[in-house]
């Protein structure tokens, strides 16, 4: 079995008190393998971003516990949470994110700058090769399509050689041509460069690029696809969301199968697989 990055153990985050507590993850328990692609999906509302937040120490859970590495996260102080994400953690964001008044190079090399650090110049080379920006570093968001201002944020994940990248909607603002591009990078940067990818979508065609596709709906996983084709994800999500995902069979809408019946071009595993406490 490959190393854990990072884990969920029991993780619950609510919202709101009394009658009006929405509970947004409702029990999650989760791992996810070192130097894998793992995608997270599910309708609007379903707890994926909760989720996403709450493993990467930018939220905190009302309970339970999350894991990057050995380090339970949800147990950390602000400070030391702070030195975790910028130490050992990417983030790609729908947004981008850019500083408008920096250049795609000042922008990439921003997280290493505050931390004191410097790149090292032949994996300097090899982040902007493989994302093609070697022609545009010295231009400014403004100057940049937004398949180029994605691949900057991109770029400014992986630089510092973070121990887990986690993106959200990371194609959410593209077009398909720059989300192919923005995908494709992904895809590499796990297969040449064993990095480590939780990346949260709605989209099929997005999740068709990952090694694992974990589907949430109310707060629970409640369908885990290994090696996922496109037609596998459309068939789940057209389950969990009928309305926004229109089923590619033609057969009756009986729900997600609490056995994990195979679905088709993909390897059901089981949803509930209860995490080993470091």
């Amino acid at each position: 079995m490959a190393p854990t990055a990072a884990a969920a153990d029991e993780l619950v985050k609510t919202y709101g008190t009394g009658d009006a507590v929405v509970k947004a993850l409702d029990g999650v328990s989760v791992t996810v393998e070192v130097g894998a692609l793992t995608a997270v999906m599910g309708p609007s509302g379903s707890g994926k971003s909760t989720l996403m937040h709450c493993m990467a120490g930018l939220d905190r859970p009302t309970s339970g516990r999350a894991f990057i590495g050995q380090t339970d996260v949800a147990t950390l102080t602000d400070r030391k949470l702070t030195l975790l994400r910028r130490e050992r953690v990417g983030f790609i964001f729908q947004q981008f994110n850019l500083v408008p008044t920096l250049t795609a190079r000042e922008n990439i090399l921003l997280p290493l700058a505050i931390a004191g650090r410097k790149p090292n110049p032949q994996w300097w080379d090899t982040v902007i090769d493989v994302v093609g920006l070697a022609d545009r570093l010295d231009h400014k968001p403004s100057e940049l399509s937004g398949g180029q201002q994605q691949r900057v944020a991109c770029a400014r994940a992986l630089v510092g050689r973070p121990e887990i990248i986690f993106a959200d909607e990371p194609t959410g603002n593209l077009d398909s041509m720059s989300a192919t591009e923005v995908l494709g990078f992904l895809r590499r940067s796990v297969d040449e460069f064993g990095q480590t990818i939780v990346m949260v979508t709605h989209d099929p065609v997005s999740a068709s690029y990952a090694d694992r596709a974990l589907f949430l709906a109310d707060g629970r996983i409640v369908d885990d696809i290994c090696h996922p084709t496109h037609d596998a994800v459309l068939t789940t999500m057209s389950r969990l969301d009928p309305r926004r995902h229109p089923s590619i069979d033609s057969g009756p809408d009986d729900g997600p199968s609490p056995h994990r019946a195979k679905t088709t071009g993909g390897e059901h595993v089981p949803a509930a697989r209860r995490v080993e406490r470091p």
